[in-house]
């Protein structure tokens, strides 16, 4: 495909941003606060990074938009549930996402875990819903993304983390931390696109599978820093949040440069998987160099 991914980067949010309004029930549909705060939660912003990640791997593996849309749409809705969660006073008790007051802030405390409930279960149903997909498809759709939101995925992850609050974890421990409350989203994101393309090899595979975990990794290491480096009002959610709760990162273990060398090791690794792909991989190496030297 001609052109850099960043040049088309715009029109996939955008794409996605239509999709999310399609999906979430209207505003002033009974019950309407519930439904307000579903929209707030999904449509106040974000960079969007999984819905990209599920594009830019459909034009590595050949799969269309179309049939890309419920992945991207369905994984954002999951993210987006994860986050009102994470925000409550029962985890990270923040004020503040994407510039914003939280859920539970601009509404309250039962609305906001009602609406993070309700947008679990409207994943899946884009899903289902989907003309664009075959039933093989559906399925197998469904099942790389419950994984990677269940126990032994993104939710286990927070689990784990909220566990760990004020202990010491090894490197691996946190390595392996981090690979299921962010990593297990975004390796989905990647993995999607396979689950939708025509028939790939092992090689194909195991490179999106690599590569989905190494970048999985990198995103998160790269949030730790931000924690530490980024300003508020930049990144949009409170700085040094994890430090001021004690939460095991990379950089109050290892320190700042130790993090940055390990993410560029995951950059590294990340380009490495995906060498069979050849010039097809630009939009994912385009991203992957994105997550890696963000600002926000």
């Amino acid at each position: 495909m001609d052109g850099s991914f960043g040049d088309r980067a715009a029109a996939y949010v955008d794409r996605v941003e239509r999709c999310l309004d399609r999906a979430l029930p209207p505003a002033d549909l009974a019950p309407t606060r519930l439904h307000e705060a579903m929209r707030y939660a999904v449509l106040n912003g974000g960079k969007r990074v999984r819905p990209m990640l599920v594009y830019a791997a459909g034009e590595c593996v050949g799969a269309s938009p179309g049939q890309l849309d419920p992945a991207a749409t369905a994984i954002e809705l999951i993210h987006a549930f994860s986050l009102v969660h994470d925000d409550l006073p029962a985890m990270d008790d923040d004020d503040l996402r994407r510039g914003l007051p939280t859920v539970h802030r601009r509404f309250d405390e039962a609305t906001a875990i009602l609406a993070a409930d309700a947008l679990q279960p409207l994943a899946f149903g884009v899903i289902a819903g989907a003309s664009e997909l075959s039933a093989p498809q559906k399925v197998a759709l469904a099942g790389l993304i419950a994984e990677a939101c269940g126990s032994l995925g993104m939710t286990g992850g927070q689990a784990i983390d909220v566990g760990a609050t004020g202990s010491l974890l090894g490197a691996a421990e946190l390595e392996a931390m981090h690979a299921m409350k962010t990593g297990a989203l975004i390796h989905a994101s990647v993995m999607s696109a396979c689950c939708v393309a025509d028939a790939l090899s092992d090689e194909e595979t195991n490179g999106m599978d690599a590569f989905g975990r190494h970048i999985g990794l990198a995103f998160q290491i790269r949030d730790d820093l931000l924690d530490v480096e980024g300003a508020t009002d930049v990144i949009g959610k409170r700085a040094g949040a994890d430090a001021a709760l004690g939460k095991p990162t990379w950089p109050a273990l290892f320190g700042v440069e130790q993090s940055r060398a390990r993410c560029a090791e995951l950059l590294d690794a990340a380009r490495a998987s995906l060498g069979i792909f050849g010039d097809r991989a630009e939009s994912l190496l385009w991203l992957a160099r994105l997550i890696v030297e963000r600002s926000a």
